[in-house]
């Protein structure tokens, strides 16, 4: 379902926007949802990193032992 809005946006952008695509709905649409995906996987990248720096001397203790027990030159 659709549902019909106002926004106020600078006639820059505005502009910049009618350049790409003349269905400015369409448009803000489009950009709206690949922000939205970009918000998302930078809040999993954040999370990502908190479980790797927790982990961190584990895994690099880990990682060592491997490479001992590979006794590589």
């Amino acid at each position: 379902m659709r549902v019909k809005t106002s926004v106020t946006l600078p006639e820059d952008l505005l502009r910049d926007i009618d350049r790409h695509d003349p269905n400015r709905s369409a448009f803000l649409e489009k950009a709206s949802r690949a922000y939205l995906v970009r918000l998302e996987r930078a809040k999993r990248d954040a999370a990502d990193l908190a479980i790797l720096d927790r982990e961190a001397e584990r895994l690099n203790a880990e990682a060592a032992d491997v490479l001992d027990y590979q006794d590589l030159p």
